[in-house]
């Protein structure tokens, strides 16, 4: 039996108020509307909900059992409505992001603290991972991509240009083993590999050449699913790694390691962050994308429309 909602809201209306003309004001809707729903509702129940004389109205005893049950209810009802209303639209909640681990360290590991500062009641959560995420199959707000197609029907911003890729190594590897002057000459390296989360394939290490680019199939005694872990181990002196230039700002300029090949290095498109059209009006996602193309050097801050 479906529930006679709108005939249940002018009876926890008049219960509330106290009269059929004070529960008519506070619906916005005619006297004798709620009069005609307070009677169908009491034709559909079979007995009376209201004693009402020329001076009061007050419940019977069916009318007390009802706005006892259904009172609280349409209170929670009430109060869901004002969630909906709220959600998004204000600068808390939750925030589920799926992000590359090369994105994340790129772009998010330094922007997270401040932007949670600015927004506590902002909590983020973060999914690592390669993969083109299902957001709305996975329940997520937006993803990151880096490089590839994005859906259609989504809403793509770009945050950076072009990535370049850079093979490096640390000075004292590179003193004992020699400097390769040439990707093949990789083959007699030991080269630190990085094993795609999403696909589980090894990640090739491509060059550009006269004749365009090309794939070298290097080998070495590590492989692991974090890009960022193969740079730490060649600062280390483990071997050589492969990864983009811009995640090895850092180690470059502390000078442990060193970029060789640079005339070999090949560029990919940049990094997106992609969402549903339906989140572009979500506050907590609309200040998590401002902040972070305003801690970008240059990066715009304008929002799509």
């Amino acid at each position: 039996m479906r529930l006679p909602l709108s005939t249940l809201e002018v009876f926890n209306a008049i219960a509330k108020e106290g009269s059929l003309s004070a529960a008519a004001q506070k619906l916005g809707i005619k006297r004798s509307t709620v009069s005609h729903q307070l009677k169908s509702l009491e034709d559909r129940i079979g007995t009376a909900l209201f004693i009402r004389t020329t001076r009061s109205i007050n419940l019977t005893e069916a009318g007390r059992a009802l706005a006892r049950n259904s009172g609280p209810a349409f209170e929670q009802l009430a109060d869901g409505l004002e969630s909906a209303l709220t959600v998004g639209h204000a600068a808390r909640g939750t925030l589920k992001l799926a992000i590359p681990e090369i994105a994340y360290h790129l772009l998010v590991r330094k922007m997270l603290v401040p932007f949670q500062t600015l927004y506590p009641e902002i909590e983020v959560e973060l999914l690592l991972t390669d993969a083109l995420s299902d957001v709305l199959g996975e329940s997520l707000h937006a993803g990151f991509r880096v490089g590839g197609l994005i859906a259609q029907d989504m809403v793509a911003i770009s945050l950076t240009g072009p990535l370049t890729t850079a093979v490096v190594a640390s000075p004292k590897y590179l003193k004992e083993r020699g400097t390769p002057k040439d990707p093949t000459e990789l083959l007699a390296h030991n080269c630190l590999r990085y094993r795609l989360q999403s696909s589980s394939q090894i990640a090739p290490w491509t060059f550009s050449g006269p004749d365009g680019d090309y794939p070298v199939e290097v080998r070495g005694s590590l492989i692991a699913n974090s890009s960022p872990v193969t740079v730490e181990m060649a600062a280390r002196g483990l071997g050589v790694a492969y990864s983009f230039r811009d995640t090895c700002v850092d180690a470059l300029a502390s000078g442990q390691i060193e970029e060789v090949l640079t005339e070999h290095r090949v560029s990919i498109p940049g990094i997106n962050i992609y969402f549903p059209p339906e989140y572009r009006s979500m506050t907590p996602l609309r200040l998590f994308i401002r902040h972070l193309k305003e801690s970008l050097i240059g990066a715009s801050s304008e929002w799509p429309h």
